[in-house]
């Protein structure tokens, strides 16, 4: 073990060994003997990653008994967006946490494999597809498939990915004071004893939250190099893809896909349920899932719904897929790039101990109150299942540390506000048109282009980031639809396809949500600052005069 919160011998030799790593973007280096700088941190979370044979020892940031000898209320086994944010939030409370983590990070897969690096590829893609666009025009030049790299955006990913979690190692332990161990694995003892490095520590609860990691289809020759997932992807990736296929219809199938397409891979997704129509999405509108399948097809995705993967080709290295099609035709699909997209599920092998509750799909089974099936032990996070989403994680955690300290807390993610991208950000809230004329009498919407129109010619909703899309090919400057209940003049739900709005939809969704609602009349009532997403505010005051609105 390296004790990081005492400078004894141990720590200097850890900041003599970073000084010799190299360079530091900034400058950020500390006096010796001063904790950690966030380039320090930095240095030496990519020289653990980059060697980890040779980087064995865990980081520990532990209180000794004599600076706390207080029980521990919480071990939180992950020290991702759940467990870190618990633990920050149990301190707060005054309560004393503990946090484990295999990696030498806090933050956990998302700035390291997954919500970033999706990010950073989408903004690509965006880039990307612009300038083939644009290509001739203004100041555009032609474009060159062949200067755009999957390789190469990812190396730019990779080369900056540590400072994310540099900052988030140097807060919780600077600001938030919060205690930890970083690479180093957890082993469960019971429900309420964890062992690191041959030491054990107890508490009088436990909170799980270790994610969960894609699920590959169980096909022959799966395991064939030239398959990837989004986690393997960033590790392992080390050619330039030419033809790519995705298996599965997830948002991640979507982002991903998107992503490969604007780059110049020609990609084909093979899912079995329809595209935006999965059991993990809801409240998707049928026009704006038209609308951005759409538009995916109109970049050059080839979509094949209803597909079954039967098999992945190749000698050593991929070289095509077999599927069958909704009518049981065999189709075959010759590429060297394969992508999985079918999903994540959990690995609970380091709970066998405990004897947790699942439930049929293996997540771990939690109340509102994240308790689990066993006393004292909660579960957060991907590992209790979907929704897979950031804010999901992080409530989760705080739920559980809200409850272990004394707060009865419940924590309902059944409705939220989603989002995913394509080429562009895909937002909504709410209910869908479909679902809303099922609920009430007197239902209108507010939607463009409207559905008589031509979308070829109709240059609305040009609004920030698709401007010049707008003044080029209108159909490709976005979507929008407000669906309202008209008796009672409420906001039922909003839904969006463009740039610049989904910020916005984390308020919508609140104020629809409020047991009083959101009407037209008040979102009439603000004051708009440009045209995205302020096209609704716009619209309702269009409308807002009349006594019995109707649609626009």
């Amino acid at each position: 073990m390296i004790d990081i919160r005492n400078p004894g011998d141990g720590f200097k030799s850890l900041r003599a060994r970073i000084g010799a790593l190299g360079p530091l973007r900034d400058g950020d280096r500390g006096a010796e003997g001063a904790p950690l700088t966030v380039g320090e941190w930095a240095l030496l979370i990519d020289d653990i990653v980059a060697h980890p044979e040779d980087n064995t020892e865990g980081l520990w940031n532990v209180a000794t008994p004599e600076e706390d000898g207080s029980e521990y209320d919480a071990i939180f086994v992950g020290g991702g967006a759940s467990g870190r944010f618990g633990s920050a939030f149990l301190k707060a409370r005054g309560g004393r946490q503990l946090t484990i983590d295999a990696w030498p990070f806090l933050g956990g897969s998302c700035p390291h494999q997954a919500c970033v690096p999706h990010h950073l590829f989408s903004e690509a893609a965006r880039e990307l597809d612009l300038a083939r666009h644009m290509q001739g025009r203004l100041w555009y030049p032609p474009f060159d498939e062949k200067r755009a790299s999957i390789a190469e955006i990812v190396a730019l990913f990779k080369a900056g990915r540590m400072y994310p979690h540099a900052i988030m190692n140097w807060q919780s332990k600077e600001q938030l004071d919060m205690e930890f161990i970083l690479n180093a694995p957890a082993t469960i003892i019971d429900e309420h004893t964890v062992e690191v490095e041959g030491q054990r520590f107890q508490a009088r609860n436990l909170v799980l939250c270790t994610g969960a990691r894609t699920m590959y289809p169980d096909v022959p020759g799966i395991a064939t190099k030239g398959v990837y997932d989004f986690a393997t992807l960033i590790e392992d990736l080390d050619y330039e893809p030419n033809r790519c296929v995705i298996i599965g219809g997830s948002k991640v199938a979507l982002e991903y896909g998107s992503f490969f397409q604007a780059t110049g891979c020609r990609t084909t997704i093979l899912t079995r349920s329809p595209l935006m129509r999965t059991a993990s999405l809801h409240h998707v509108d049928a026009g704006l899932r038209e609308y951005v399948v759409a538009m995916m097809a109109d970049r050059g995705i080839e979509i094949v719904e209803g597909a079954e993967l039967l098999e992945v080709l190749g000698n050593g290295k991929v070289t095509g897929v077999r599927y069958t099609e909704p009518g049981g035709a065999v189709r075959q699909i010759d590429t060297d790039f394969v992508f999985v997209g079918t999903g994540e599920r959990p690995d609970l092998r380091m709970y066998a101990p405990l004897g947790l509750a699942t439930d049929e799909r293996g997540f771990v089974i939690a109340d509102r109150h994240m308790r689990t099936s066993v006393p004292g032990v909660y579960a957060a996070g991907d590992l209790i299942g979907p929704p897979m989403e950031m804010f999901k994680a992080r409530k989760c955690g705080v739920g559980a540390a809200r409850n272990i300290m004394g707060e009865d807390y419940e924590f309902d993610f059944t409705d939220y506000p989603d989002f995913l991208h394509t080429t562009y950000e895909v937002t909504w809230c709410g209910l869908s048109e479909a679902e809303a004329r099922a609920r009430y009498r007197n239902v209108i919407k507010i939607q463009m282009p409207p559905d008589d129109a031509d979308p070829e010619t109709f240059a609305l909703p040009a609004a920030e980031g698709s401007m010049l899309y707008a003044f080029t090919r209108p159909v490709l400057s976005g979507w929008l639809k407000l669906v309202i209940d008209a008796d009672s003049r409420k906001i039922l739900g909003a839904h969006h396809v463009g740039y610049g709005a989904k910020d916005a939809f984390q308020y919508i969704d609140y104020l629809i949500r409020r047991p009083e609602g959101f009407t037209m009349d008040q979102m009439a009532e603000l004051n708009e600052l440009f045209l995205n997403p302020e096209h609704f505010i716009q619209l309702c005051r269009l409308r807002a005069g009349q006594s019995s609105p109707v649609n626009l």
